[in-house]
């Protein structure tokens, strides 16, 4: 699969969901960009897409990746695909680029350091816009997996776009989580912090070959060991790495594999995937209301509700109960 090909359906065959789907499963890119299209907009075929794709469900590794601006996650993405290419493993690579809250715009760049993948037919590269969602991914993002899933792919990597210390969704989306960390992050008490570190399973000293790694290495080793674990628990990894070199990548590699061994052994692979799919539902079924709801704003019940709590004939919670009612 290549890299976003140009998409030349029309739009009759554009609903034809069975064989996108088909063709997608026969590593079409056209095909994939396409679904992934008719997720990202909403599409009326989407309920159709979905359930196209639910045989195919949790086949692929999904391997998430995030952390601050500029510590190097779509250099280390790049190795990861180059590596996993190296097994003979199929790769999906969802990549989300933050979205400018003044034009909507994104740059989209992602692709751009990607490009020596961009002619294997073993890979297939997505860059998505956050559209203004908070979290570090898009909206989407769940259901973009879906269809990787469905056109074969063994991994799908998913980089957030730049994140802070509160932005941890991607742990509720990926089985394993890899938090890239760099030289420079901070003292030992930024480390022991609540937040982003506390979503790793395995921990990324990317650039380990600057001044200062060997000190981020031991601060997060530190807060590791304040951590309690019962028996059996997961214990996160730390991997040195320099990415741009592709030094460390094989470790890093080795301990994604450590941990799907573990999860895969103590249960926590269906579990954390269940939690994954109650998620989803969730977030759609959420997003039903709200589209009910807006559109009570073109009739008048929510019109005459509000003047009546306005008037103080009733309270806003009444009033809240009574519309939801209307549904």
């Amino acid at each position: 699969m290549v890299q976003d090909a140009p998409v030349t359906f029309t739009p009759r065959r554009s609903r034809d969901v069975p064989t996108l789907v088909a063709r997608a499963r026969d590593g079409d890119p056209r095909a994939v960009a396409r679904l992934i299209s008719l997720v990202e907009n909403g599409d009326p075929a989407l309920p159709a897409v979905a359930a196209a794709l639910a045989p195919y469900a949790g086949q692929a590794q999904v391997v998430g990746l995030t952390g601050s601006p500029g510590v190097g996650k779509s250099t280390t993405t790049n190795e990861l695909v180059r590596a996993l290419r190296g097994q003979g493993r199929r790769v999906g690579v969802l990549a989300v680029d933050p979205s400018s809250p003044f034009t909507g715009g994104a740059i989209l760049g992602d692709r751009v350091r990607m490009q020596e993948h961009s002619t294997d037919p073993g890979v297939y590269i997505r860059s998505m816009s956050s559209r203004g969602h908070l979290g570090g991914l898009s909206a989407t993002t769940p259901q973009a997996v879906r269809v990787l899933e469905g056109a074969g792919c063994d991994v799908v990597l998913v980089e957030t776009v730049g994140v802070g210390q509160a932005e941890v969704e991607i742990a509720s989306l990926a089985d394993t989580t890899l938090v890239l960390l760099a030289p420079g992050m901070g003292d030992a008490i930024q480390a022991v912090k609540a937040g982003i570190l506390e979503i790793a399973d395995v921990f990324v000293v990317n650039k380990a070959d600057r001044p200062g790694a060997d000190a981020t290495y031991r601060d997060i080793q530190g807060m590791l060991a304040l951590g309690e674990r019962g028996p059996g628990e997961w214990r996160p990894q730390v991997v040195r790495a320099t990415a741009v070199r592709g030094e460390g990548v094989d470790d890093v590699l080795a301990a994604i594999g450590k941990h799907r061994d573990w999860l895969e052994s103590s249960g926590e692979l269906g579990r954390r995937r269940a939690e994954r799919a109650a998620a989803e539902v969730e977030a759609i079924a959420l997003g039903t209301l709200r589209a009910r709801l807006g559109s009570l704003r073109e009739g008048t019940a929510l019109a005459a509700l509000a003047t009546r709590v306005a008037d103080g004939e009733i309270d806003p919670y009444a009033a809240a109960e009574e519309l939801l009612k209307g549904l």
